[in-house]
């Protein structure tokens, strides 16, 4: 499957063109969770972690996620990426970090969200009305 991102400038095929398609690690992460809040329980910072404020932070960690990318045409993001492609996974990592926090902290298998998620979309955007096409479903 070909992954094809439009930017200023052009478009980007990330399969193609960069070494980003290698997944094999990311099949369970509780025990990231499990290390998380181990972290958290030591340091006494269960006491700050209310949805409210996880869920900012998780905001403005996918903030700078997006000012790597800020201002930049398709070249420059390119070579953003492979000269900061350290920096962005760090700033993913403390999206990804908060998001299966706030699922924990609230009851919810995101792993299942996630895959309920897909299956609503894929009823929205069916192939036949959504292939390459970028409009919201309520347009299609």
């Amino acid at each position: 499957m070909r992954v094809y991102v439009h930017l200023s400038g052009g478009w980007i095929d990330f399969l193609a063109r960069t070494q980003y398609h290698n997944y094999r690690h990311m099949t369970d992460f509780k025990p990231i969770l499990d290390e998380l809040i181990a972290f958290r329980k030591a340091r006494n910072w269960e006491q700050f972690h209310n949805p409210k404020d996880v869920a900012l932070s998780l905001v403005l960690e996918a903030a700078e996620v997006l000012e790597h990318f800020q201002w930049k045409s398709a070249a420059e993001i390119e070579e953003h990426i492979k000269s900061r492609k350290n920096d962005i996974a760090e700033e993913l990592a403390d999206v990804f970090n908060w998001v299966i926090l706030l699922s924990h902290d609230l009851g919810i298998d995101v792993v299942a969200a996630s895959r309920e998620k897909i299956a609503k979309n894929a009823q929205k955007y069916p192939v036949e009305k959504a292939l390459g096409k970028h409009a919201k479903y309520t347009e299609l």
